[in-house]
């Protein structure tokens, strides 16, 4: 095969440049403050692990830069042509999902959820099912009726059974927290592709019987249902199964209004939260930048998924709609979820907080979907 000319070079680089110069702006720099502050808080959370303990903070900022080489890939991929591959990017994020459940899965935390790779670093396949669930459920979705700008009845029941497929395969892991985040995206995808509300109300129907039937029938792990227990009644256990959210409000409340500053949080130093890194990352922000650090997040979170929501808005492609409206979803349901459970008001799912927690499969899945959100954006402006 020839090598691309001089030429052809040349007019990649301006293409790329011009990309960049089309960017949304205030999308790129939310995604950055957060990404600096988690950097700061995995730092801060880890550092205590050992004497001049450096390692973990460097693997976050490998994986950061990773994943902002991730968000330029995508950034230069036509969402439109995306399309065409939408079954291929999904059949990929299912084969990880089988692997999970063959010798090569290995357990974590409870949940079989990762596949070693060998010199400390692990992959998580249903990170990136989100992803193929979106753009599949995006391709499904965005072909209206003949005379409608509805989904066809078959479409959307095809939809439903690949989305259960999916969170079929997560739950035998089990990872609970990653399947209401797929149940989300379902929903959403279901609802910005504006069907029928008897579609809806079915669906709502659906997933009340299904929680119920799941309770009922014992299908949750007993760590799953003690997260659960402690989170109606946290103070029955305070040492048990209500531990972590006791620590939670412990060492946000000792934050106040200012924070005791980077490196000064007594509970993160003492590591009395566990997981203080990644899901309950956000207890560090509490303690050591204070309430107006904690609030400094959540603006920014909002800030992203306020950009995602008019991106997906403006545009007019129904595909392109449809994947910037779910992504938004996602990362939406996510934040709130992690967060809540810090603050007491959501029980305990194990979901990382986005751009901010230590992560490497989750960190490179929300910046492809970042990518995806600048791709749509560049396309849908005027030159």
């Amino acid at each position: 095969m020839a090598a691309p000319s001089g030429g052809s070079l040349a007019r990649r680089a301006v293409a790329a440049s011009s990309a960049v110069r089309r960017m949304d702006g205030v999308l790129l720099v939310a995604v950055a403050a957060l990404t600096v502050i988690g950097t700061m808080l995995v730092w801060s959370s880890t550092r205590t692990w050992a004497p001049g303990s450096t390692g973990l903070v460097k693997k976050h900022i490998l994986n950061v830069a990773i994943g902002i080489a991730l968000t330029s890939a995508a950034v230069m991929v036509n969402h439109r042509s995306l399309r065409t591959y939408a079954v291929l990017v999904y059949g990929m994020s299912l084969l990880g999902l089988f692997l999970v459940l063959t010798p090569l899965g290995a357990t974590v935390n409870g949940a079989h959820s990762w596949i070693m790779l060998g010199g400390g670093f692990a992959f998580q396949p249903s990170e990136f099912a989100k992803l193929g669930l979106v753009l599949m459920l995006a391709m499904l979705l965005a072909q209206p009726s003949r005379g409608t700008d509805r989904p066809r009845g078959l479409d959307v029941g095809i939809s439903l059974v690949v989305a259960g497929f999916t969170m079929g395969l997560v739950m035998l892991q089990p990872d609970l927290g990653t399947t209401m985040v797929l149940g989300v995206i379902t929903a959403g995808a279901i609802v910005i592709a504006g069907v029928r509300k008897r579609w809806v109300f079915g669906l709502a129907l659906a997933v009340v019987c299904g929680g119920v039937a799941v309770w009922l029938l014992d299908v949750l792990e007993p760590y799953q249902i003690a997260r659960f227990t402690a989170f109606l009644n946290p103070a029955s256990d305070p040492r048990g199964v209500g531990y972590n959210s006791t620590q939670s409000l412990i060492a946000i409340g000792s934050g106040g209004v200012f924070g005791k500053g980077l490196f000064e949080g007594g509970q993160t130093t003492g590591r009395f939260v566990p997981e203080q890194h990644t899901d309950f990352i956000f207890t560090v922000a509490g303690e050591e930048f204070g309430f107006l650090g904690s609030v400094t997040v959540v603006v920014l979170i909002g800030v992203i998924l306020l950009r995602g929501m008019r991106i997906a808005r403006q545009c007019d492609d129904r595909f392109g709609t449809l994947v910037a409206g779910v992504i938004v979803c996602w990362l939406a349901f996510q934040s709130f979820v992690n967060i809540g459970m810090t603050i007491g008001i959501m029980p305990i799912t194990g979901l990382p907080l986005p751009f901010v927690s230590y992560g490497g499969t989750a960190t490179f899945a929300n910046m492809i979907a970042i990518g995806l959100l600048q791709a749509i954006y560049i396309r849908e402006q005027p030159f």
